[in-house]
């Protein structure tokens, strides 16, 4: 039912992925050879007890020691290239879709508040590590655990028999992992997201919190949410952590139990001691892959919430389609039976709204508070979409304009002014690299905020917090709506 609910982002996250299938080939074939030289150990505990130590020719275990340190070498070399690899495929699938989940989380958050948008990027991450991980390695070595069951298998039916209810019981206890652990790990993401949004709420809102004695109850408020997380958390790790243990003490039973067969064959004369010991390195080594899962099972949970995460974010918010180029407006501004709801609400806080501004109109908007004057401000920025009617600016509709094109002609102070990580300057040029010194300081004294800003320690180049930092309320406000007048736009607003 998920699946195909968010079909769309499933299958955009699917291509890019894809685009890295020729790497996926490459580690593939470096997973053969790494597997292949695998099989040097065995055959040298094979080699060393049933023809050196039967011979005692020094010279044959010197030149067989010898190749098995050129063989091991080369294994690590291939083994660490495809770590390499996998390092870079996941690298390339975060950089491909960085700036698509950015866009989509950003035009999400700007509708209405969406924990899937709030944690898009980190979802991206956790994603991107997982790929990165020895986990990805493991999804790479898990198709050659049939091989070494076989190859234990020639050595006697037997030994594969075991080997291969051993691999049966692993993979069944790895299916009731997934059937019991996934609730559990599901909750604690959950409760573990609400306690830490909660703390960055508190951070945010810290002085506040400071002046009016609430500290003690933020505390409480926290710590309650934080409770939750922790128990949340506690069980999830109990119930993976518990088929993790089996599954480790299972392995080690069963390497045990091939030395045990082993022996009796040999009392048998059925098979060499050479093979006992072989036996038991390989059942080790084709178990391995099955309990690396097992062990990361947390974070293979962890990347599939994310990947369904991911997938309904980007079918939530559509790719944008490209727009003509529309010439500059002159502020000619349109709106005609416009109905507004906000996001979340069932209810039109707006309705059938029309009048027109002509260019160089000023208009004030006056009513109580949650009349709906911040709404309107929000759906004539085209932060919000009408839910009826039309809003045109020299008479094109809004959406005919390319977001970053309209929000260059659109000034916009929101009642609640936040300034970013940077200098006052760049936050003047709406977050430019490289700000147009002549428009900022323009902007500023258009604002009246020339004078305060020149007055600073480094003037314009004065680093500020998300907080504003050392700046009064005043002076926020001040550079906020320098903010909004940077470049002149046409059509200026005030939330």
């Amino acid at each position: 039912m998920a699946a195909q609910t968010f079909k769309p982002g499933n299958d955009e996250l699917l291509k890019v992925r894809k685009k890295s299938r020729g790497l996926y080939w490459a580690i593939g074939l470096f997973s053969f050879f790494v597997n292949m030289l695998m099989l040097t150990g065995p055959l040298y505990m094979m080699q060393v007890y049933d023809r050196v130590l039967g011979s005692r020719s020094e010279a044959t275990l010197i030149a067989l020691s010898l190749l098995v340190v050129f063989l091991y070498g080369m294994m690590g070399i291939l083994d660490f290239v495809r770590g390499r690899l996998l390092a870079r495929v996941g690298a390339r699938f975060q950089s491909e879709l960085d700036g698509r989940v950015f866009d989509a989380m950003v035009r999400r958050s700007a509708v209405a508040p969406d924990p899937v948008a709030q944690t898009g990027l980190s979802d991206l991450e956790s994603v991107q590590r997982l790929i990165a991980s020895p986990v990805g390695g493991a999804a790479f070595d898990l198709p050659w655990t049939p091989l070494f069951f076989a190859a234990i298998a020639l050595f006697h039916p037997w030994l594969g028999l075991l080997a291969l209810a051993g691999g049966v019981v692993l993979i069944a206890i790895a299916v009731l992992n997934q059937v019991f652990s996934r609730s559990p790990v599901q909750q604690a993401a959950v409760s573990g997201h609400k306690a830490n949004l909660m703390s960055e709420e508190i951070r945010t809102e810290a002085e506040m919190i400071q002046a009016m004695g609430m500290r003690k109850a933020a505390f409480m408020r926290w710590q309650k949410g934080r409770t939750t997380a922790l128990k949340d958390s506690l069980a999830a790790n109990d119930t993976s952590g518990g088929f993790t243990t089996l599954t480790k003490s299972l392995r080690l039973l069963l390497q045990s139990a091939m030395l045990g067969l082993g022996a009796y064959l040999v009392l048998q004369g059925e098979v060499t001691p050479g093979s006992m010991i072989a036996g038991s390195i390989l059942m080790g080594r084709a178990l391995a892959p099955i309990e690396m899962g097992l062990g990361q099972w947390a974070s293979v949970q962890r990347a599939m919430t994310v990947w369904h995460n991911l997938a309904e974010l980007l079918t939530k918010v559509p790719v944008e389609t490209d727009r003509t180029a529309l010439p500059a407006p002159k502020a000619l501004r349109q709106v005609q039976a416009l109905a507004v709801i906000p996001p979340g609400d069932k209810r039109a806080q707006l309705k059938n709204v029309s009048f027109r501004i002509q260019p160089g109109q000023a208009v004030g908007v006056i009513g109580p508070s949650g009349s709906g004057k911040s709404t309107l401000a929000k759906a004539l920025t085209g932060a919000w979409r009408p839910a009826a009617g039309t809003i045109r600016l020299d008479g094109a509709a809004l959406d005919q304009y390319a977001p970053e094109v309209l929000g260059r002609h659109i000034g916009y102070l929101p009642q609640r002014v936040q300034l970013f990580e940077g200098t006052i300057a760049q936050n003047i040029a709406r977050l430019s690299q490289e700000p147009d010194a002549e428009k900022v300081v323009a902007a500023a004294k258009k604002a009246a905020a020339h004078d305060m800003i020149v007055k600073l320690p480094e003037g314009y180049d004065t680093q500020v917090s998300s907080g504003g930092g050392r700046l009064s309320g005043g002076q926020l406000q001040r550079i906020a709506l320098a903010r909004a007048l940077y470049d002149d736009p046409v059509d200026r607003h005030s939330g």
